[in-house]
Order: structure tokens, then C-alpha cells, then sequence
């Protein structure tokens, strides 16, 4: 059997190099993406130095020249791809939603939303390709309307700002993605690791990066019964697994 070919972008650090961890336990070849080369190469040299398989690919989400250039490489060597994760994400905050500047906004939607589509439509014909190919979406329940609405919600006292505005673009993308993907073997889900001690928000949570990145590893290798467009996680805190959007 062909090797699984998986991409997390962002996956140097956190939640995304314990998803690229927890792939390559599993048996994929993981590509490991990064601006950084050093610390990329440093991730993908901890995955293979405990068995697993993965290797550094450069990669800005907010530079379609090098998801091109990534898709032409993929295309090249393996000809297809299996598991797409976009992972990469950033988060910053000016306080109050009347305070954020535009700047802000235009930095954390270049990233959040508008590197997940530079990367996925780069590497779509690749994803086509695979057998039965995995989108999973890295999002967060202060994307979801729903929760930041209801006054019950974990998360009622939070300001989203930039960052919620975002991972709600992000999660209306997951559903019009899916349903282009609808009649093929292509699935495309979004997750929330949950509030996870990370680099993002100063190591602060009662989850862990290992915690987080469980849901979006389990949807990456899902079956021929996985979901198709919807928000799932594994959060104990959550009123479920299935998220409101």
C-alpha cells in the first residue's frame, strides 16, 4: 500500500507539530510546513528521530509563490495529495472590537483565511488526485456565531475581534469547499483543539498541544464514513462533538 501524503502547514511548533506528530505515528509520510526553515527542519528531525516519517517544506501561507512552488515539488515527487491540514494560524488582539485597527485585521485574515485558500487551491489538483483525500481545517469555537452569542458558552466573556472574525470565514470556507467536494471522495471537515496552552496565547489552558491536535489527526485519517462539512471536537468541555457553526 502507497504511502499516506500528508502537509500541515504551520507545523514547526504547537498544535500543528503535534499534528504532524501524531499523523507520522500513524504511519504517513508527514510534509512539514514552516516559514522557518531552521525550526521546521528541527520538527521533521524530532519525527523521524522517534520512527516516524517527515521532512521540512517550505512554506508562507501568506506567499503564493511558495505554495506553488510546493505544489509543483508535491506534484513532482508524489504525484497526488492525501491529507491537507491547514494549521497555520496567527492571533492578535487590540482589545475591544472598536479598538482594532485595520492592520490588525488585515494581518490575522491573511494568515487565518486567506493563506488557507492560497494553499488549498494550490495544491486542490494534487487532492484530487489521492484516492479519498483529507481537508481538515484548524478553527476555534470563537469562530462559531453561536457559542459567542449564548451567555451559558465557556467563552461568553471573550471579545473574538479579529481573531473569531476570522476562524468564522474560516468555517464558512470549510462548508463551501465541502460542498464542492460533495460528489467526490474528497472530505473536508473544520476542528477546535479547544483552549490549549500554546505559543498563541502564553501557555495558558487546561489543554495541551497533544490534546488539541487528537480530533484533527482522527478526521485526517478517517475512513470511508467520515464526515463531510461540519465542526467537530473532542473537548471535554465542549456540550458535544459536533460544534454550532
Amino acid at each position: 500500500m502507497a504511502t499516506t501524503i500528508a502537509l500541515v502547514t504551520g507545523a514547526n511548533k504547537g498544535i500543528g507539530f503535534e499534528i504532524a506528530r501524531g499523523l507520522a505515528a500513524k504511519g504517513a509520510h508527514v510534509l512539514v510546513g514552516a516559514r522557518d526553515a531552521d525550526r521546521g527542519r528541527a520538527a521533521a528531525a524530532t519525527i523521524t528521530s522517534e520512527g516516524g516519517s517527515a521532512e521540512f517544506v517550505e512554506l508562507d501561507v501568506t506567499r503564493p509563490d511558495t505554495a506553488a512552488a510546493l505544489a509543483e515539488d508535491v506534484d513532482r515527487r508524489f504525484g497526488r495529495l492525501d491529507i491537507l491540514v491547514n494549521n497555520a494560524g496567527v492571533f492578535a488582539d487590540d482589545g475591544d472590537t472598536t479598538d482594532i485597527r485595520l492592520s490588525t485585521m488585515e494581518h490575522v485574515f491573511a494568515v487565518n483565511v486567506f493563506g488557507v485558500v492560497t494553499v488549498t487551491n494550490a495544491l486542490a489538483p494534487l487532492l484530487r488526485a489521492a484516492d479519498a483525500a483529507r481537508i481538515v481545517n484548524v478553527s476555534s469555537e470563537l469562530g462559531s456565531a453561536t457559542h459567542m452569542s449564548d451567555p451559558t458558552s465557556l467563552y461568553t466573556a471573550m471579545q473574538p475581534g479579529a481573531y473569531g472574525a476570522s476562524k468564522a470565514a474560516l468555517n464558512l470556507l470549510t462548508v463551501s469547499y465541502a460542498k464542492q467536494f460533495q460528489d467526490t471522495p474528497i472530505r473536508v471537515n473544520a476542528i477546535s483543539p479547544g483552549y490549549c496552552a500554546t505559543d498563541m496565547n502564553g501557555h495558558v489552558g487546561p489543554r495541551s498541544a497533544v490534546d488539541g491536535a487528537g480530533i484533527a489527526v482522527e478526521l485526517a485519517l478517517a475512513g470511508a464514513d467520515a464526515p463531510q462539512g461540519t465542526f467537530r471536537t473532542d473537548d471535554p468541555l465542549a456540550a458535544g462533538t459536533v460544534l454550532p457553526w
